[in-house]
């Protein structure tokens, strides 16, 4: 998953050092609420809101690593008591890897020491000399793949302690050489997800480690996070919380300290057998591929946000999930098994269940939308539509109480495959089988500030849509697979810009009960901005 923030004119100006500097500075202040353990709880919102909110996830943002495994992976937790805290960050620049104390002397350095440090990183980057294998490349292979690549590297010394140092930092800091692309939302969300490709900073990134921070001297800035430990709305608050930091942070220039005798930043070493330069040749070719098989648009409708749903008197999700369906509905013909994420943080250590939003509700609601535009009645439509959002409502209550029904079938299947011979024959039927099968994967994941999160498919013939409700618009991003013939996002995002306005349209004419921002015309597409 990636989280975008708004492009920075400061780092257009070759002050990327500084930026970066500051924006690290914000990192261990946050990091030190973490472990001081002064994090404000979280309170739900929406839907039960008010509700204590477990918090664990938070403190997975800088202590976790997924290893890779040949047939399971692992998340490894640091843990103080038993090994050290980590004092060190990791700087990718130019596909190289650096070793940046934040903690010398048990003093943590200042914005004027970091910026100094980052300067000699950017040096040492830039030497050709001294320029090694982009062994990052590795990390976005198959998982089976980099954990044998991994097994190989783990055999030369050098080798395991660069791999040690990089499990064990708290983050990473990327920072990115210019693509040459226009900077508009869907390329600056690219940049994120995968670097723009091996010739570009494709190796620039570890992908194992959950929370990396990708600064590039074109104005892109955001994260990119391993989600094993934590969800999204978790990045989102931390992301946010930096972003605040800098925003209230003095205006002036970041300056190299006077006096600084600080050790000079290590670079970390790999030394490649054939067999690794086999491996990496194979990732290369992998990620490029993949990077030309994304199709992925950002979108935003402009013709209303929540502010306008709230006064119909319905959840914005809801509406948002039923406007999914009826955009699907309009591009296939048919539903298929939906995932929408559902925070079940309000147990201990919870994480997310599935409101399953391919309801036989929506399916009624949207076939009367477009098989019936012309036959059936508005007055039967937005019946179709309460009927819907009620659906939806009360599936979403559900999930959030502990009551869905996935995260018990799947406890129950693990345990099957622990204690039985053979699994039992419902978690081999087919319409099991094709029911967990994805193609809608959705998410709200809201913000306060000028950020956005994105993310891919999670299967071959499917959309990821991460959408984000704002007061006046809602923004989505939408992505598939190019050599899937079926999808396409751009005509996933046009049906969406059809099916909001057909909604909002149905509820401006009956006006349930609210004043509409439109007064009693017809809403018309406002030329969404799709890039």
């Amino acid at each position: 998953m990636g989280g975008a923030g708004p492009d920075h004119d400061t780092l257009r100006t070759r002050n990327a050092p500084g930026f970066t500097a500051n924006l690290i500075s914000g990192v261990l202040d946050y990091k030190t609420l973490l472990d001081m353990h002064d994090l404000p709880v979280d309170l739900a919102r929406g839907q039960l809101s008010g509700h204590r909110m477990c918090m664990k996830q938070y403190y997975g943002l800088f202590s976790s690593y997924r290893l890779p495994g040949s047939t399971k992976d692992t998340l490894v937790a640091q843990e103080s008591s038993i090994m050290p805290e980590p004092e060190h960050i990791i700087v990718a620049c130019n596909n190289q890897f650096f070793v940046l104390d934040v903690l010398i002397n048990f003093r943590r350095l200042s914005e004027g020491d970091l910026f100094t440090q980052l300067r000699k990183i950017v040096r040492l980057a830039e030497n050709e000399d001294e320029r090694l294998p982009p062994i990052g490349l590795l990390t976005s292979d198959g998982r089976a793949e980099w954990a044998h690549a991994r097994e190989v590297l783990m055999k030369d010394s050098t080798n395991r302690d660069s791999l040690d140092m990089i499990e064990r930092c708290i983050c990473l800091v990327c920072l990115d050489a210019p693509t040459g692309e226009e900077l508009n939302e869907a390329n600056r969300a690219l940049q994120l997800l995968h670097g723009g490709g091996y010739d570009k900073n494709g190796g620039n990134r570890w992908y194992d480690k959950p929370m990396q921070f990708v600064v590039g001297r074109d104005g892109v800035c955001g994260t990119i996070c391993e989600h094993s430990p934590f969800d999204g709305i978790v990045l989102v608050q931390c992301t946010e919380h930096l972003l605040k930091y800098m925003k209230n942070s003095p205006k002036k220039l970041v300056r190299a300290d006077s006096v600084s005798e600080l050790p000079a930043p290590r670079r970390l070493r790999w030394k490649c057998s054939p067999e690794i330069q086999g491996h990496l040749a194979s990732s290369a070719d992998k990620l490029q591929r993949i990077v030309k098989n994304l199709d992925f648009t950002v979108y935003r409708f402009k013709g209303y946000g929540k502010e306008f749903i709230k006064k119909q008197k319905m959840s914005p999700d809801a509406f948002i999930q039923v406007s999914l369906q009826l955009a699907f509905y309009r591009c296939h013909r048919h539903l298929v098994p939906t995932y929408e994420s559902a925070s079940i943080r309000r147990f201990r250590m919870g994480r997310v269940d599935n409101i399953r939003s391919s309801t036989s509700e929506a399916l009624a609601f949207v076939k009367a939308m477009v098989d019936g535009k012309t036959t059936i009645p508005d007055s039967e439509k937005m019946e179709y539509l309460r009927n819907a959002i009620t659906a939806q409502t009360n599936y979403t209550i559900l999930a959030i109480t502990g009551m869905a029904i996935d995260n018990h079938l799947l406890a129950l299947r693990q345990l099957a495959r622990e204690h039985c011979k053979e699994l039992p024959e419902i978690f081999t039927d087919e319409m099991y089988l094709l029911s967990n099968r994805f193609t809608l994967s959705t998410s709200q994941v809201p913000t306060t500030m000028e950020m956005f999160c994105c993310y891919g498919p999670v299967v071959p013939n499917g959309y990821g849509a991460c959408y984000n409700p704002q007061p006046e618009n809602i923004l989505f991003c939408i992505s598939s697979f190019h050599d899937c013939k079926e999808t396409s996002s751009d005509m996933f995002a046009k049906a969406l810009e059809e099916s909001l306005t057909a909604m909002g349209n149905l509820c401006v004419q009956y006006n349930i009960k609210a004043q509409t921002p439109v007064k009693e015309r017809q809403l018309e597409p406002k030329n969404g901005h799709r890039t």
